[in-house]
């Protein structure tokens, strides 16, 4: 059973099953992002506008997971994000021909019941793409809230609460907060170590030519077929990325996805 918040807000992680990827390109995060859009400004079935689902602070979209803060409405936050996974969900796997589990079971939660904790996941969530070694700098990535929170920055969908936030903290204080690394001494729920750092596709070309002596990699496309599948198994235990899968052997996703059960 899931900690009830004294605050109603909540630090919620959705992750992709097995490590996998979950965005595999730009319409990726913005169909995500506006299903969030949706809970925060849903409308009923005539058109008109009704109180939101869930209140967003912060999120970061990484390749294989997703990192939000946000504060439960009437429908409680369960609700809510069981939709919005699910949904996103039904979308991946009629797109790309992916059968089973999206996510990596039910999403996780933690209480966020001061605003100094607050401040730290808004720290931390802004961090994560940087941190992942997705870019240099928070404000170079762009599938999280923080271009949101800057009026100089272009934002895809804005939809976070960035008014309430404003009113306890300002933006020049935000700004120095989230970029200045977490110490590492600080203590924040994760599924694990691992931020989001990808494999490169040099790493994935070496593994394969030193487990299976093979130097022509889009060769393993032509290769009797169960040949093959073991090859991408064994690929899917290295590195759990379908689409890099994909690129480096020349392999369809939809056989990858197949064999990734």
């Amino acid at each position: 059973m899931r900690s009830a918040s004294d605050s109603g807000v909540y630090h919620v992680i959705l992750r992709g099953v097995n490590r996998q990827d979950i965005f595999e390109n730009e319409k990726d995060f913005l169909k995500f992002l506006t299903l969030m859009e949706r809970l925060v400004f849903p409308v009923d079935e005539t058109g008109q506008r009704i109180p939101p689902l869930l209140v967003i602070y912060a999120y970061c979209l990484m390749p294989n997971h997703v990192h939000l803060l946000v504060r439960e409405q009437k429908c409680g936050v369960s609700t809510a994000i069981k939709w919005l996974s699910g949904t996103y969900a039904g979308y991946f796997n009629i797109k790309y021909e992916h059968v089973g589990h999206v996510f990596q079971g039910r999403f996780r939660s933690e209480v966020v019941n001061d605003w100094e904790y607050f401040l730290t996941l808004m720290q931390y969530i802004h961090q994560n793409p940087v941190a992942g070694g997705l870019v240099k700098k928070v404000g170079d990535y762009r599938w999280s809230s923080w271009r949101e929170y800057d009026s100089k920055m272009v934002c895809d969908v804005p939809m976070c609460s960035k008014n309430s936030v404003f009113t306890k903290i300002s933006f020049d204080a935000l700004e120095e907060l989230v970029n200045t690394p977490l110490a590492k001494t600080q203590r924040v729920l994760d599924f694990d170590s691992d931020t989001g750092r990808r494999v490169t596709d040099e790493r994935v070309r070496e593994y394969i030519k030193a487990e299976f002596g093979i130097t022509e990699v889009s060769t393993i496309q032509h290769f009797a077929k169960a040949e093959r599948n073991e090859i991408i198994k064994s690929l899917l235990r290295f590195c759990r990325n379908v689409a890099q899968i994909s690129r480096v052997t020349g392999v369809s996703r939809g056989v990858i996805h197949r064999l990734d059960k």
